[in-house]
């Protein structure tokens, strides 16, 4: 019997099968929706891996591979008579080479534990993302997850160096090479990133560190207008190259928010300006030239404001405030949640054209917009009207959503720019990337996984 052997194989402590020990896994974390499975199971080893997705697939069963389920799209979510495959207990890092600028680690484990194992010798891992306290290593790869810092170090896929991944009969690829130059064929590790363990399960990761940055100048900025904030962002990278290391823009009504609800994430600042940015330059030697360019943004009229952070901790704070948006809207009721990316000269654009689509289609809808600018992908949420039922306006927001999805790709952008397509997103990847693109990719499942245990019905 599957099950059976399934237990043998992770020992007593890697299994769960009592449902309310199932549930944490089972349920995403927003409430949106639950899974069913037969088993969870907790390798802790890649031959233990290689050994549950073995036996899975001889007995024709799905496997959900399962990181931190901090994902947003319900891409790790199981379905009855699947079995859950959580990485949680792979959690070890294998190797930190500060020499070459490397480290090693299990696909389980927290992306905070990279950051902090990476920063005790000196080197700096620069993915970051609100959840990083939660989420694992292993998810954010497999989602090509983006984070604050994409403008300077680029997404979740830019930062590997090799993976060894267990593929669908259980057989393990192990392609942990630390090499910067290798020509030899295909980059096969560029086929799990992004595919939502549709493909393989990734076990470990050889990932690439940076120097820790020089003095980081944090500051928080008001704008007119999107496009002012475009024009600062140009600005700033001009003068000051790639030290920009973030820049998040950020809508009144997400300030007041969380000024709102979330009060320990509070910053005091006058919030009564319509737009903002937070952003992060590495200014070695002090912050005084990056002060004197903000003023003189100041006087040519882009800027309305600024406050720069006199020391770590008030930057922590205008950080905390930012990761805190999502948490700040659940109080004000439903909202239609949108991840969208377009060229960074095109955001005013998009901003402005998608704010007519709203009050047409839900008159009285909120528009909480913000996100990483410097790489043009914008979180649109829109929260249902004051006083509305949040059922309905769920239920009746799908025109709007997809109209929203239009615009984006109309602009030159993408209906899912950081969290995936999962399970929520696979009708619109088949309207926005339909022929020959869809059909690659349905070619490349038939070769990997020919009889679709893997994460069965996700993506494509």
């Amino acid at each position: 019997m599957l099950i059976d052997t399934l237990k043998d194989i992770v020992g007593p402590q890697g299994w769960k099968q009592d449902a309310a020990d199932m549930e944490p896994f089972l349920s995403e974390w927003r409430g949106r929706a639950r899974g069913e499975a037969l088993l969870v199971v907790a390798p802790q080893s890649t031959e233990e891996v290689a050994a549950v997705v073995k036996a899975c697939a001889e007995a024709g069963v799905g496997i959900v591979p399962q990181g931190g389920n901090t994902g947003l799209c319900g891409g790790a979510l199981p379905s009855a008579g699947q079995v859950l495959l959580s990485m949680s207990r792979m959690n070890r890092v294998r190797q930190v080479d500060p020499n070459d600028y490397s480290i090693t680690v299990e696909a389980g484990c927290i992306l905070a534990d990279v950051q902090n194992a990476a920063a005790a010798h000196a080197r700096f891992f620069p993915l970051s993302l609100g959840a990083e306290g939660t989420c694992q290593i292993g998810g954010n790869l497999s989602t090509n997850a983006g984070g604050i810092n994409v403008l300077r170090y680029g997404t979740a896929r830019q930062q590997v160096l090799g993976l060894e991944v267990v593929l669908a009969d259980g057989t393990v690829w192990d392609g942990l090479r630390t090499v910067r130059k290798d020509t030899a064929g295909y980059d096969l590790k560029q086929l799990f990133m992004g595919s939502e363990g549709t493909l393989g399960v990734i076990t470990a990761a050889a990932l690439r560190l940076w120097p820790q940055p020089a003095e980081l100048t944090t500051m928080l900025a008001a704008v007119e207008s999107p496009q002012h904030a475009v024009e600062l962002l140009a600005q700033l990278r001009g003068k000051f190259g790639d030290t920009v290391q973030a820049f998040e823009l950020i809508s009144g009504l997400c300030l007041q928010l969380v000024d709102r609800h979330v009060p320990d994430a509070s910053i005091r600042v006058d919030s009564a300006h319509p737009w903002y940015v937070l952003t992060d330059v590495e200014t070695p030697g002090g912050a005084q030239r990056i002060e004197e360019a903000m003023m003189a943004e100041i006087e040519s009229g882009r800027l309305l404001d600024v406050v720069v952070a006199k020391n770590a901790a008030e930057a922590g704070s205008f950080w905390r405030m930012r990761h805190a948006l999502s948490e700040a809207q659940n109080p004000e009721g439903s909202a239609l949640k949108h991840d969208i990316s377009v060229p960074t000269g095109r955001i005013a654009e998009f901003v402005d054209k998608s704010a007519e689509l709203v009050e047409t289609m839900a008159p009285g809808a909120r528009v909480v917009a913000f996100g990483h600018v410097g790489d043009g992908n914008l979180h649109y949420d829109v929260l249902q009207p004051r006083d509305a039922d949040g059922t309905a306006f769920l239920q009746d927001g799908e025109a709007l959503t997809t109209a929203l999805y239009d615009l984006a790709v109309a602009l030159g952008g993408s209906f899912s720019a950081e969290h995936g397509v999962g399970l929520y997103k696979r009708r619109h990847l088949e309207r926005y990337r339909a022929g020959i693109e869809i059909e690659l990719m349905k070619a490349l499942k038939q070769t990997l996984d020919p009889h679709g245990v893997l994460n069965p019905g996700k993506v494509i």
